[in-house]
């Protein structure tokens, strides 16, 4: 949200106001409130969406992309993409990897569209795929810089999204060393959040819904209460020990399922928020009461230090951040095999029979029900005619090279 100034108070002091800011017009709404104490940014990589609650920042992932590019309005962008990237890996070059190449720069043009409407900065985000790939990550996060130095965007205001495996805090660490700024995500637990800290990584994104989600399911119970909430508790907890202990690492909640659990973490450094919830906010005009305060945290964790071998130990007795850890890069994953194939479809549109081959993709994303690279008879959801006549060695197998030779031949075939 756009700061303002309240009763006198520069909102611009990172959220550090004295006592006498912390009262407000009865006109003032909770998200003017919150926004005097606590930087407010947009969850949503829809630019409508960012242009009606001018946020300071914005963070995008492969999900919101994906919901985005539904929308005719940025078709154009994302056809953009797919023409530079065909013109850089040429003519002859498999429509995978057009897709593949263009997913880079479709994520940078829409953080470029987005860092025209907010002041900040924006995140966005490695290949999920990369997590638990230290020089890899690296690598694809210089590429995000550099596609951005091309388009005229400064590496200062971007955030580079990594998921918080020890693989990629190891990785955010070089690049903080570069100057490059990383957001860690996909965090839900205390190991994670020190070992960022001890990075000095820029900032982490605690989950603060997707903990809640678990203890919901886990203890059958149907809510909590906000100051109860498993995920504020989970943030508040970071939050105190960082300051107590000085580090500078921001904290950044995220993943809200409700606007009590964004009131409960009210005063923290960021909160990145999603347009229905910005709504909510915008709609009510209670009195807003600072929750965290970094002048005044109240930790009593002793100060702790990790290594390789006490973070996989401090996961692994805590079953909920492992778990969620997980099924969060598997859900970031699918996502980006997702957007993939709405990408190949695109570009088939665009250039007709020469991407035709955008359909072997889809094939092996609806057969290869086990992910081995191969889809066996017993996999196969279509006819066994059309089976046996890709299946042109007869070995019961088919590899993506035996659907894109045969694919014509079994295209002919009546339905069977």
């Amino acid at each position: 949200m756009a700061l303002r100034t309240f009763d006198g108070c520069n909102p611009e002091k990172a959220g550090y106001l004295t006592d006498s800011c912390e009262s407000f017009s009865s006109m003032a709404t909770l998200l003017e409130q919150l926004s005097s104490m606590t930087v407010v940014v947009a969850d949503t990589g829809e630019l409508e969406a960012i242009r009606a609650f001018t946020p300071r920042d914005a963070t995008t992932n492969p999900s919101l992309i994906l919901a985005a590019a539904q929308i005719p309005t940025y078709q154009e962008l994302i056809d953009e993409a797919l023409n530079n990237s065909r013109k850089m890996i040429g003519s002859k070059a498999a429509v995978e990897e057009v897709v593949y190449e263009a997913l880079d720069e479709i994520c940078v043009i829409f953080g470029k569209e987005i860092l025209k409407i907010v002041p900040g900065r924006v995140s966005t985000e490695v290949d999920a795929r990369l997590s638990f790939d230290t020089e890899a990550t690296i690598e694809k996060a210089r590429k995000l810089i550099d596609l951005y130095k091309e388009f005229g965007v400064s590496k200062d205001r971007v955030l580079i999204k990594i998921a918080s495996t020890w693989e990629g805090i190891k990785a955010a660490e070089i690049l903080e060393k570069e100057g490059v700024h990383c957001n860690l995500t996909l965090l839900f637990g205390f190991a994670q959040a020190v070992a960022c800290a001890e990075a000095k990584v820029t900032l982490i994104s605690p989950f603060v819904g997707r903990i809640l989600d678990w203890y919901k399911a886990e203890t059958g119970r149907d809510s909590y209460p906000g100051a109860e909430d498993p995920g504020v508790i989970s943030v508040t907890k970071i939050f105190n020990y960082f300051k107590a202990y000085g580090y500078k690492t921001e904290i950044m909640g995220a993943s809200f399922r409700n606007i009590d659990e964004v009131i409960e973490l009210a005063g923290c450094d960021l909160l990145t928020i999603s347009p229905k919830l910005l709504d909510q906010l915008r709609s009510s005009k209670e009195t807003l009461v600072r929750r965290l305060d970094a002048s005044n945290p109240m930790s009593t964790e002793e100060k702790i230090s990790i290594d390789k071998e006490k973070f996989e130990l401090m996961m692994s007795s805590d079953r909920m951040a492992s778990e969620k850890l997980d099924e969060g890069i598997r859900g970031f994953s699918k996502a980006i095999e997702t957007l993939e194939l709405q990408l190949a479809h695109r570009l088939a549109v665009l250039e007709g029979g020469a991407a035709f081959s955008h359909i072997v993709q889809e094939i092996f994303m609806l057969n290869d029900l086990d992910g081995d690279g191969c889809i066996t008879r017993e996999e196969w959801l279509g006819s066994d005619a059309v089976f046996d006549a890709l299946d042109h060695d007869h070995d019961g197998r088919l590899l993506q090279e035996d659907v894109r030779c045969g694919l014509g031949a079994a295209l002919s075939l009546s339905p069977a």
